[in-house]
């Protein structure tokens, strides 16, 4: 049985050219997928292509979309099944996050944070879930967070918690509706991650604390079970297990690669 075997599967990682889905694509490609990627940068879908190529020997095709504006989501939906037959595998790895104090949340940034991470995988969602439906076949996986769970003990996270939350309830509902038509969904919710992204805020709370960053990266793992921070890494074999065969008869759940977090939090 092969469980883990993608050969013939055709992925689209939205926010493919980022570190987590970047690292997602390698992984199904490396696995067999053909796999193509989009976000809306075409300079960092070039470069995340090429680099793609050079660790994986295979090729990667892009599509510039903004996943929060439902007609280039559409037309990047029709586009990539026509292009490679059929999409099979929907990877949403898009979203943002700007922190405010809840007592001073800016709305119009609750409004942006709440479109782009989750009304975007909805209409990413919708519209290639229609041509999966017509396939009778699809893995639809989302990335999430443990704050869809666990809030944050200090303040800023009103906004994320919040979409992380809908996000949850979404996949489920999505796993309701789209089941008879042979389409699982499913999603992931990491912990903190050290990616470039995070660098900087890294660096402030350090210097909050006086320590350095390395220092501080190994003050916040040891508070978890697994007494270590998380790298993006730690997330992929569960993307690939949500994508392959293995996770066939498994919809509607979140999964945390978190380091143990929810079973403490």
């Amino acid at each position: 049985m092969n469980l883990f075997d993608l050969t013939g599967k055709n992925a689209m990682i939205v926010g493919g050219a980022g570190g987590l889905g970047k690292l997602v694509a390698q992984a199904f490609a490396e696995a067999g997928a053909n796999v193509c990627i989009a976000s809306r940068t075409e300079e960092k879908l070039k470069a995340a292509c090429e680099e793609l190529k050079g660790i994986t020997g295979k090729e990667f095709k892009y599509y510039v979309m903004d996943a929060g504006v439902e007609e280039q989501v559409a037309a990047v939906a029709e586009k990539a099944n026509a292009d490679f037959g059929h999409i099979d595998i929907l990877v949403n790895s898009q979203g943002v996050n700007k922190k405010f104090p809840a007592l001073d949340f800016p709305m119009d940034i609750f409004d942006t944070i709440m479109h782009d991470d989750v009304a975007s995988i909805l209409m990413t969602c919708k519209h290639f879930g229609k041509y999966m439906k017509e396939n009778k076949y699809g893995k639809i996986v989302n990335v999430t967070s443990v704050r869809g769970k666990i809030a944050t003990k200090g303040p800023g996270n009103a906004a994320y918690c919040a979409a992380k939350g809908a996000v949850d309830m979404l996949t489920k509902q999505l796993a309701s509706e789209f089941g008879p038509f042979g389409i699982t969904v499913n999603a992931f919710g990491p912990n903190i991650m050290k990616t470039p992204m995070m660098t900087k805020v890294f660096e402030m709370r350090a210097a909050e604390a006086g320590v350095t960053v390395e220092k501080y990266l190994e003050m916040q793992g040891a508070g978890l079970p697994m007494r270590r921070m998380s790298d993006p890494e730690d997330c992929v074999g569960t993307a690939l297990f949500l994508a392959a065969p293995a996770s066939d008869f498994l919809t509607g759940n979140i999964l945390y690669p978190d380091g143990g977090l929810t079973a403490i939090g």
